[in-house]
Formats: C-alpha cells, structure tokens, sequence
C-alpha cells in the first residue's frame, strides 16, 4: 500500500513543480499539500473504505482548483493549464469513478459528478457519466430526463436527447413526466429548426445539404407523442399538462385543437375540463379598439369575460353537481375577487359572484369542508355577522366530527363576542372524539383566561388533563404551568407543578419551565432546583446530555450549590447515557471543566 501511496503522490510532482515554477504557490505550500495529500490517500487504500474518505479527497482537490484559479486570477496568469488544472480534474475524476463503483446506489454522488462535469465543461466525461449512471440506475425517471435536457441544450443534439428518452420510456412507459419532457423537447427542436431555416432564408442562403423536414418543423413528432401517450395515460390532468406545453410555441395551433377536441370528448365529466373551458373565456376577449382605451371600459370589457366564465361553470355545475365542480367554481370565483381593480362596480359583482356561488353551493351539500373557512373570513369581512353565526353552525352539523370546523366556527364566535361561545365549546367536545381534539382545548382554555374567572380557568385546564388523549395532555400541562405562573405567580405555579409532577406523560419543556420560574425568584432554592432536575432526568436522563450538563452547570454556578455533587452527577451520566450520547457529553463536559463552554 505505501509503494502504491507514493507512486501517487509523485505522479502529482510535475504539476507542483510547475505550481511553484509560475509562482503560483510557494515552496512551503507544495510541502503542505504533499503532507495533505499524502493523508488522504492513506485513508482511500486501506482495506475498509469510507465514503466520507472519498467525498473529503474530492472536495480539497476542487478547492485546490478554486484556489489555482484565485491565483491566477490575481497575478494575471493563464498559462500551463493543461499541466496543472487538467491533472488534478483527471484525478478527480478518477475518484468519482472509484467512489461511484464502490458506492453504486448513492444518487447524491453521481450528481456530484455531473454537477463538477458540468463546472469544468467536460462534455465527453459527462456523457460518460451519463451512461454509467443511466445504466446503474434505470429506475429513477428524473436522470433520465437530465441527461436527455443536456444532449439537447447543452450538446445541441436533439438525436441523442430522443434516443434517450425513447430508452426511458422502455423503462417507464406510464411515466407522465417523461412524456411531457419529451413532447417538449420535440416542439423545442421543432422551433428550433423553424428558426434556423427561416434565418437562412433572410440570408438568402442555398439550404443545401441542410434538411428541414416540414412535418417536424410542423411539430408532428410530438404529435406522436402526444398520441402515444394518451394511450398509455389517462386523465384530464396529462391532456392539460401537454396542452400548457403546446400553448409555448406559435405554431402548434392545430395540434393544441387536436388535444382540446381530445380532451373535450374523453374527459367531459372530468371537473378539470369544464375548470380549463370556463378559464379559456378570460383568454378569448375582444379585439383592442380606440373606443375601449378608458378604464371605465376596460373595467366592463373583464367584466363581459368573467360573466363568460360563469356561464360555462354553471353548465359544468348543472351537468356534473360533485364537490370537486363545485370546489373549481368557488375557486374560480375568489381568484377573481382577490384581484385588484379600480371599478367599484367590477368588485361589487365579483363579490356578490362569490357569495351566491358559496351559498348555493352549501344549499346543495356540496361545498367542500375546506372552503367554509373562506367563507365564513369573507362574511366577517363584509359585515355579514349574523349570516356567518347561521354558516358555521350548518357547517359543523354537516361535518360534526371535524376538529378544524369546530374550531372555525367557535373563532367566529369568539371574534363576534358571541354569549354562545362556553355552550359550543361544550358541544364540540361532545361531538368530536378525545384523539385529536387539542386544537379545541387549546382554544378554549386560551378565551378562558380572558373570559372567565381564575378558578374557573383552573377548572378547565384540570379537566382538559383528563378529557384528551395522554399524548395530547403533554401541551396541555405546559400550557397550565405557564398560565398558573402568569396568573398566580411562584406559588400556585408550584402547587400545579406538584398536582402534575407524578403524572405523566411528560415534555422536558415543562421541567425546563419550572426550573426557569425557580430561577427567575430573588430567593431561588437549590434544594428545588435539584428537585425538578432529578425528576426531569428521571424521564430524559438516557436520552438528553445537555440536561445532565445543565444540572452541572448549575451546581457549579448556584451560591448554594455544591461542586462536590458533579462527578457523582457525572458517574450517573454515563451509566444512564448510551452510544453518541456518551461522546457529546463527554465532549461538552471536558470543554466546561476547562471553562470554554
């Protein structure tokens, strides 16, 4: 190992020489990165390798490189590249390649190889890569499409990008993604080509041995695609993907004609076709004219396109009522009402556009649950407070187990100052079960605190313990510790501490609490401290080394602590900690021994 060691560090004598010759580096620093490297190389032939090995080799040679460049760069010299730079990216890349052998799975690292191909603008190496890559890692359609975008943008090679694609395929033939990057790359080369020959001809130059085929430039390869895939793929959703695609380029008028038929005539029940052919109307305006150049009219002109658009989803509502058509039409309607116009008169209709919609949505139990929430914050916003009451209660009867419409509806009638407010909370906790109805304890005892009396508040909290699931009770406890505090102050924040000290489960954020509250007394104990640090430790004393530091920290540092306590806290530390646990104590415990920490 050691012959092959130094064989290697002299194969990177010439390039050093020459480092130091130009005076780019000194005699000192060819030392030090003979030292280095020799370091790393030992680390790269032993008999078990590390990935981390590879990755720190790589990563001195590319900053190696940044610094070459850096010099240059500021001495103003650009010569003996091909001695210095091409032998350190030959060693790199030789590392890559023994690291990507050896580590055939890591992604990460074949895309740190590409990314430094790219860098160093190594098109033969990259497509090498590529190759190697591709065939180690079939599976995964984003590479392939990767490589296929730099054969076409980067190598201008549309064959090599179609040959790679038409490989993927084979590989992923329901793949949604390649087909739309390939349909995309035809029309590219299309546009491509169209260009080209239309340059020739401004320059009245013979095309010669040049062969612009009409059909491709017509876009018919992706025609075919579009076709094929169609087949392969169904869903209003891809014919959309495709169609946004085609609208890119100027001359696909016919095929986006082709794929709208499509799509009109295999996915009329889809929401997603009635949600485009009702969006298209905003597209379809009239032509400019002088008489329309007034804000006024330009104001009426997006009001005609919108009524369009509505007219469109009320067919869609009436020939397909689900809540998904009815979700695209809500949706519709906000997006209009949330852009910005100067006409009063546009804005009024946009919103009573919205509110009729949200209303005979909900009359037709088919409003998602989603969109309540908007609706309601819409009716508080314009005045509308006794509607929003009606709303809400409708929508919790509807959706009775919902946590979030509970929830929605008791902010709206905390917002009110509703006298209903404690009545609902009462019948939220009923309807909805315990798993998962945090939300609304938190919510109430947090209006409590401001609404109610301080026993009553007290009252809550201790009922809540009980009332939800144990792993939701941890929030909880923090929550009442904190408010005893903020209420009563160091006495009754102790009195609660000690009803719930036995009771678990627990969060260190709540042992944390109580030690900060002790802290923050003028006569702060250590007796306490102690206390609330050894039933903490008691609970996270295996899983948290900081707390254990803390607790050394703090006798160390208290005026009533005891410094003769901290190797015996120390012993139990690292019979109580385990693995990494024990190495980041041990760490941190050195560093405060020697006050650095």
């Amino acid at each position: 190992m050691a012959e092959r060691i130094e064989q290697r560090i002299e194969g990177r004598l010439p390039e050093l020489e020459q480092l130091e010759r130009v005076g780019l580096f000194t005699r000192k620093e060819i030392k030090a990165v003979i030292k280095k490297a020799s370091a790393l190389e030992y680390k790269i032939q032993r008999r078990a390798l590390h990935k981390e090995d590879f990755i720190n080799y790589i990563q001195y040679e590319i900053n190696l490189l940044e610094l070459i460049k850096k010099r240059r760069s500021r001495i103003g010299y650009s010569f003996k590249k091909d001695e210095i730079e091409y032998s350190i990216v030959q060693r790199i890349h030789g590392l890559f390649k023994r690291a990507t052998e050896k580590w055939k799975d890591d992604v990460q690292l074949w895309l740190s190889h590409v990314a430094f191909c790219k860098k160093w603008n190594k098109k033969i190496q990259l497509s090498k890569v590529f190759s190697a890559m591709l065939a180690i890692h079939p599976n995964k359609p984003a590479l392939w499409i990767m490589a296929a975008k730099w054969e076409m943008e980067e190598r201008l090679s549309s064959e090599s990008a179609r040959h790679l694609f038409l490989r993927a395929l084979r590989f992923h033939p329901e793949s949604p993604k390649l087909y739309q990057e390939y349909f995309r790359m035809e029309l590219m080369h299309a546009e491509k080509q169209r260009k080209e020959k239309k340059e020739f001809e401004q320059a009245k130059m013979d095309l010669g041995e040049f062969n612009y085929s009409e059909e491709v430039r017509n876009g018919e390869m992706a025609r075919i695609i579009y076709r094929n895939a169609v087949q392969k793929i169904k869903g209003a959703e891809f014919y959309l993907s495709l169609l946004s695609i085609a609208k890119l380029f100027d001359f696909t008028q016919d095929l986006q004609k082709e794929i709208l038929e499509n799509l009109q005539a295999e996915h009329a029940d889809d929401p997603l076709t009635w949600d485009y052919m009702a969006r298209r109307e905003l597209e379809m305006g009239s032509l400019p004219s002088p008489e329309c150049s007034s804000k006024q009219m330009k104001a009426s002109e997006v009001a005609q396109k919108e009524e369009r658009c509505c007219a469109v989803f009320e067919e869609a509502v009436t020939a397909l009522p689900t809540e998904a058509m009815w979700k695209c039409y809500v949706t519709f309607c906000l997006e209009r009402l949330n852009r910005k116009t100067n006409s009063e008169e546009l804005r009024r209709k946009r919103l009573e556009r919205t509110l009729s919609v949200f209303s005979r949505a909900h009359e037709s139990t088919l409003l998602p649950e989603t969109l309540y929430k908007q609706w309601l914050h819409l009716l508080l916003e314009v005045g509308l407070s006794e509607k929003a009451t009606e709303v809400a209660a409708a929508a919790t009867k509807r959706f009775s187990q919902s946590v979030e419409m509970w929830h929605t509806r008791l902010q709206v009638l905390i917002k009110l100052n509703s006298s209903d407010v404690a009545q609902c909370f009462e019948e939220a906790v009923r309807q909805v079960k315990s798993k998962g109805c945090l939300p609304l304890w938190t919510l109430w005892v947090e209006w409590s605190e401001g609404a109610n009396s301080k026993e009553d508040t007290q009252a809550l909290y201790q009922r809540s313990l009980f009332a939800i699931a144990p792993a939701d009770s941890i929030t909880m406890k923090e929550k009442y510790l904190d408010w005893a505090y903020r209420d009563g102050g160091y006495k009754r924040a102790k009195k609660v501490f000690t009803s719930l000290h036995e009771s678990r489960p627990f969060s260190l954020e709540f042992f944390r609490k109580m030690i900060e509250i002790e802290k923050e007394q003028e006569s702060c104990k250590m007796l306490n401290l102690r206390e609330y640090y050894e039933r903490a430790l008691r609970e996270f004393g295996s899983t948290d080394s900081d707390l254990w530091l803390d607790y050394i920290k703090e006798e160390l540092s208290h005026p009533q602590g005891k410094p003769v306590n901290c190797g015996n806290i120390h012993w139990r530390a690292m019979k109580m900690l385990e693995g990494e646990l024990v190495e980041k104590f041990v760490s941190k415990y050195t560093l405060l021994q020697t006050g650095h920490l």
